[in-house]
């Protein structure tokens, strides 16, 4: 039988080198960008979204709508600001709305 380590280890820690260990991080935060872009929008910019897509430190959201795209084109700083918020790291620095 193995011994227990005598050493207390909080899961949240055994989690992130788990990631880490794994190289899970980068497409948990695709996944993190994607679902911050649902919730802070909320359900009626959603319809319009297609795809919303994170390429490094760059979140491409494509739009099926024109004028929604110009409107939200005014606030990419404030956007980009309450994502990075939303996620609780200072993960998208550049935001391109197509």
């Amino acid at each position: 039988m193995a011994k227990r380590n005598a050493e207390n280890i909080s899961l949240g820690d055994v989690l992130k080198d788990f990631i880490q260990s794994n190289r899970l991080e980068k497409g948990l935060n695709k996944v993190s960008a994607r679902e911050a872009w649902n919730e802070m929008m909320g359900t009626a910019i959603s319809n319009y979204t297609t795809d919303v897509k994170l390429d490094g430190d760059t979140l491409y959201v494509q739009l099926s709508s024109s004028v929604l795209r110009e409107e939200l084109s005014y606030g990419r700083e404030k956007i980009i600001k309450m994502l990075n918020e939303e996620m609780g790291k200072d993960l998208i620095k550049k935001l391109v709305l197509r």
